[in-house]
């Protein structure tokens, strides 16, 4: 297969010459080899034929009015003809003109007399090199043009990407405010819900022991009055026995067969026993009427220790020794506290949230064939002021402890290491809440794994009153 011919290179040239059988010689010669060509005679005329923009410019040096030295330095001066190579037609052939030529912006140089073969390839070659120019010329204003398009996509695109992330940061800040709000309203259902509870068993705690109330202390009251009656009638009746010694063998019978002996011994004893129970009855309805009163959620001067008293003695059903499980012990080391102002409601939410999870902590030291059951399960609550404006509460235990894992995530709504059905996972939560934010103190836990953990309660000794 042959290959096709490349094409001539052909232009537009301007040939000036103060000799017209120059420019005819030359003229004929190159369109014979089909560029198009005009002549001039003169610089002036070259200056003008100069504005319809030649591709190239065979320009003599040697000519009347202006040379071509200076011809060339105008051409070269002009914005729109700089650009027009130019090849000097001289019979000047010393190189100091030939390095002239150069310097003021010649492109080539062509000593007189010419041969046209020489003419037309250096006329091929500026004229090729000018083409090559304008293609690259063309090629980097292409180039410029596409590297502004992608400078624009590389922008448009950069303005997209960053409107998506911040709308992606503001869906996700979004999704997260929703989120917080929704755990904030399940906190305070929870809240309320627990409130309610408390508030009911409150009332109902209340009633209660308003009911035990009215018998104990009817019951109470009259075994004064039946020690006082026992004992006159236990004097009356050895009265009558040292005034009666012998009495008639069938009542004599009947006496010894009603242990009258034994009585006397007993019967106060059984009296002794009776007036324990009902004090005992007494105090556990006390402890009960105090717990429903701190369930009002109103601020109040009260006594730190009675309140953790009453609560402990709520809690001694789980504290006694059962079937299989030995008894917890509590240690109290109750500092010289003057009142406090709390919410004595809130406060004892918290106290018996803390005793009830130590309790819990403690059954497995009371399981027989424990780890530990060679260690006593115990309870320490310990009470301090720490400052004049400031006390303290300290419930521990001597359990399994916490793991450090789990220590920072206690206080978090809804966690919970308990198995499902047996806790919500806001005791905790709540109590933070109670005593951080609404009593304006702090709760923290201390727990050293396999050693007990410790709940340090520190509150004001003055809440300050919510304007109205």
């Amino acid at each position: 297969m042959n290959k096709a011919r490349p094409q001539p290179i052909t232009g537009h040239i301007l040939i000036v010459d103060d000799v017209p059988e120059n420019i005819h010689l030359l003229s004929a010669a190159l369109c014979d080899q089909g560029h198009k060509v005009r002549g001039v005679l003169s610089g002036e005329m070259a200056l003008r034929a100069s504005d319809s923009l030649p591709d190239l410019i065979l320009l003599d040096i040697m000519m009347p009015d202006m040379d071509g030295y200076e011809v060339c330095q105008k051409l070269k001066a002009s914005p729109q003809t700089c650009n027009i190579p130019i090849i000097f037609l001289s019979a000047l052939d010393t190189v100091a003109d030939k390095v002239r030529a150069f310097d003021i912006g010649g492109a080539d140089f062509i000593t007189k007399p010419f041969q046209l073969q020489e003419v037309y390839a250096r006329v091929t070659h500026q004229l090729k090199l000018q083409q090559l120019q304008k293609q690259l010329v063309v090629q980097a204003e292409a180039l410029s043009e596409k590297n502004e398009r992608l400078q624009q996509e590389i922008r448009d695109r950069t303005q997209i990407e960053a409107a998506l992330r911040a709308s992606e940061i503001a869906e996700r800040e979004k999704t997260q405010q929703l989120s917080q709000t929704l755990q904030q309203l399940q906190k305070a259902q929870a809240q309320l819900v627990q409130h309610e509870k408390m508030s009911g068993l409150g009332q109902l705690v209340a009633g209660v022991a308003h009911e035990i109330n009215n018998p104990v202390t009817f019951i109470h009251g009259n075994l004064q009055c039946a020690e006082t009656y026992t004992q006159d009638l236990l004097k009356a009746l050895q009265i009558y026995q040292q005034a009666v010694p012998q009495l008639p063998p069938h009542l004599q019978t009947r006496l010894e067969s009603l242990s009258l002996e034994f009585i006397q011994e007993d019967f106060p004893k059984l009296l002794q026993s009776i007036n324990v129970g009902s004090e005992r009855i007494r105090e556990i309805v006390d402890s009960l009427r105090l717990f429903s009163r701190h369930s009002e959620a109103k601020v109040k001067v009260v006594d730190i220790h009675k309140g953790i008293d009453s609560t402990l003695m709520i809690l001694q059903s789980r504290l006694r020794a059962q079937a299989h499980q030995a008894a917890i012990a509590v240690a109290k080391d109750f500092g010289n506290l003057h009142k406090v102002e709390s919410y004595p409601g809130e406060l004892s939410k918290v106290v018996m949230k803390i005793l009830t999870n130590a309790i819990d902590a403690l059954d497995s030291l009371r399981q027989p064939g424990a780890t530990h059951a060679h260690r006593e399960p115990t309870i320490q609550i310990q009470t301090k002021c720490l400052s004049a404006d400031q006390i303290g509460i300290y419930i521990s235990d001597n359990g399994s402890g916490i793991p450090k894992a789990i220590q920072t995530r206690l206080f978090d709504p809804f966690f919970t290491t308990k198995d499902i059905g047996k806790g919500t996972g806001l005791g905790l939560s709540i109590s933070y809440n109670i005593i951080v934010e609404q009593h304006k103190g702090a709760l923290r836990c201390l727990s050293v794994p396999e050693q007990g953990a410790m709940f340090a309660i520190e509150i004001p000794v003055a809440q300050t009153q919510p304007s109205v």
